[in-house]
This record gives structure tokens, C-alpha cells and sequence, in this order.
């Protein structure tokens, strides 16, 4: 018999370290509430005050009040230098309305120079040449987004007559606005998008001028609201009628001091 080798005991293992514990996480911290938006203030009504301007671009289309060049259907009885004053005076009145009123922007859109007749507040701009329908269609054609144009014929007009077509919702369901003159013309349109080419060809300063405007918007398919018609100054009787319906403006006191002087 042969003797068997001795094996060697094997040496116990460490015993392994206890893992340090994992650090609690650290709560998150909570969300701070979103702070809620506050209420949109309420459009202001269209109170004729400058500082809260509206969303419409407001024209005054007209002419430098030269004497020879303006309100010819006044001379006579008027001289051409009385019938200048007056067209100056039916001028500065329309101004003065325009100007109390809230508006995106203001302009004159002028044949010549202007003068001292002219508020603080307006842009100039050049009229184009040709006819009136040409001259009318690039008064629109140099604006953007909805535009109110009205002549300086209608010294009788007050920001109460203009508030409807300039109010903040003057556009909603409304594509144009008209305004009628009582002679058949039209003494204000306004357009949302303006576009000459529903200028363009009207037949001007006739009886029917105002009933073919409005019939090629209608024609257009656009959806028009009317403003009050009023009374152009074209004669010395329509001039008498005009300043009595607006006795508080400069057109119906300068009509005041030329008629007694000439006898009319």
C-alpha cells in the first residue's frame, strides 16, 4: 500500500465589506405654480380719443386751396379768392375731425403744397396723376390693411359720423363701408383690403358716380356697410346748407364774414 498526499487546508475567505448605504435622494423640489396670464383689457370703445388709436388707416384726398384751382363752381357769386378761403375752411374742419378720432395712421393725400391749414399728426403724401378713379386707386394702392378714404368736401362731418367705420370691430362680417353724397357721388369709402382695381373705371363726378362704386364692390362679392349720407359744398346753395348744419366750424363762420362783405 502507498501512503496518500496531504492537501493543504484552504485559507477562509475575507469576508466581504458591507456596502455603504446610498444617500437618500434629495427631494425635488416642487414646481412653482405658473402665475396665471392676466385678463387682456377690454378694447376701448372708439371714443374719438388720439391716444388709443384704431386698427384703420385714415385718407383725406384734396387739393392745396389755390385760388383758380379750387371750389370753381363757387365763382361766381364767389371770387376765386373767396371761394380758395372757403375751400381752406372746408379743409381745416375735416382735418380737425379726422384728427379727433383714434386712427392706425393718418394721411392727406395731396394735389400741391401744404400750408398752415395743416394739424400736426398727418403723413403727405403726393396724388398720382390722371383721373379722379386713377388718382382715388393709388390713394388706396399706397396703403395697407383696412383704409378709410374721404374727400374735403363735407366740412360737416364730426368723429361721430366716421366711428362706425373705425371702430375695433368695424371690420368684422364687413368688407367695405360707403358713405353717399346727396348730389349721387360718394364723399367716403373705405376698404379691408385695399385693392384700386375697385376704382379703377368708376365714371367720376357724374349723378350715377356713387351708385356705380357701391355696385362694383357689391359686384366684387364684397359685403358693404353704408355710413350717412351727406351734402357735398359744390354750389353757394349747397355752401349755405352745409354751414348750417355745422354752424360751430370755421367753414360756417368764414361763409359768415364773406357773404354780408359781397352782398350775397
Amino acid at each position: 500500500m502507498t501512503a496518500s498526499a496531504h492537501r493543504p487546508e484552504r485559507p477562509e475567505r475575507p469576508e466581504r465589506p458591507e456596502r455603504p448605504e446610498r444617500p437618500e435622494r434629495p427631494e425635488r423640489p416642487e414646481r412653482p405654480e405658473r402665475p396665471e396670464r392676466p385678463e387682456r383689457p377690454e378694447r376701448p370703445e372708439c371714443s374719438g380719443h388720439p391716444e388709443h388709436p384704431g386698427p384703420t388707416t385714415l385718407l383725406v384726398i384734396a387739393k392745396e386751396p389755390v385760388p383758380g384751382r379750387v371750389k370753381t363752381r363757387l365763382t361766381p357769386p364767389f371770387t376765386p379768392d373767396e371761394a380758395a378761403e372757403l375751400a381752406e375752411a372746408a379743409l381745416y374742419d375735416t382735418l380737425q375731425a379726422v384728427r379727433a378720432i383714434p386712427a392706425r395712421r393718418r394721411a392727406i393725400v395731396l394735389d400741391g403744397r401744404p400750408g398752415d391749414w395743416l394739424p400736426d399728426g398727418f403723413e403727405v403724401r403726393q396724388q398720382e396723376s390722371g383721373g379722379l378713379d386713377e388718382r382715388l386707386a393709388a390713394a388706396f394702392a399706397g396703403s395697407t390693411g383696412p383704409t378709410l378714404l374721404i374727400g374735403m368736401d363735407t366740412p360737416q362731418v364730426t368723429p361721430q359720423l366716421l366711428a362706425p367705420a373705425l371702430d375695433f370691430d368695424a371690420w368684422d362680417g364687413c368688407d367695405a363701408w360707403f358713405g353717399a353724397a346727396e348730389d349721387g357721388g360718394f364723399w367716403a369709402l373705405g376698404l379691408a383690403v385695399p385693392d384700386p382695381r375697385l376704382l379703377r373705371g368708376v365714371p367720376m363726378s357724374t349723378s350715377r358716380t356713387g351708385a356705380a362704386q357701391r355696385a362694383r364692390l357689391t359686384a366684387a362679392g364684397l359685403r358693404v356697410r353704408d355710413l350717412p349720407p351727406l351734402r357735398d359744398v359744390d354750389t353757394a346753395g349747397d355752401a349755405e346748407r352745409v354751414a348750417a348744419a355745422a354752424p360751430a366750424g370755421r367753414f360756417a363762420a368764414t361763409l359768415a364774414r364773406l357773404t354780408p362783405v359781397t352782398g350775397r
